[in-house]
């Protein structure tokens, strides 16, 4: 792997210790699956969480399989995607949730409630990026 695949395992260990919904679980699920063997050849004696696992890998990622290399390039793929649709939708809804969510917590799809909460108030704009996005 080189300095790019060690940056997207960086991104993943800072994705993978926010709490959020379960697509970032079988995400994770994904990555354990995928790279299980080399993990128990590699990692072992780390404990999970906060990163600690994907940090070991990086430290090993001379070593890793093309398998799981794979599922970490698809892994970060799909976060930079995510990434790019929070952006929109948080570029493209932002007077609607000043307007209308500005008081709610962020996490946990408390924003994306409120938006729906408030589908009628929403600016076209807004709609349109929730429907590209999260299919509301």
């Amino acid at each position: 792997m080189n300095k790019l695949k060690s940056g997207l395992i960086a991104s993943i260990a800072i994705f993978a210790t926010v709490p959020v919904a379960s697509a970032q679980d079988d995400l994770i699920d994904y990555l354990v699956t995928e790279c299980e063997g080399d993990i128990e050849t590699y990692c072992s004696q780390v404990t999970p969480g906060n990163g600690r696992l994907l940090h070991c890998m990086a430290a090993h990622e001379d070593k890793i399989s093309g398998q799981c290399s794979y599922a970490l390039y698809t892994a970060a793929s799909l976060l930079e995607q995510l990434t790019a649709a929070i952006i929109y939708v948080a570029q493209e809804c932002r007077t609607d949730i000043e307007a209308h969510c500005a008081d709610v917590a962020i996490g946990e799809n408390r924003v994306l409630s409120c938006l729906a909460e408030n589908d009628a108030e929403l600016t076209e704009s807004c709609k349109t990026a929730l429907a590209n996005t999260v299919g509301e």
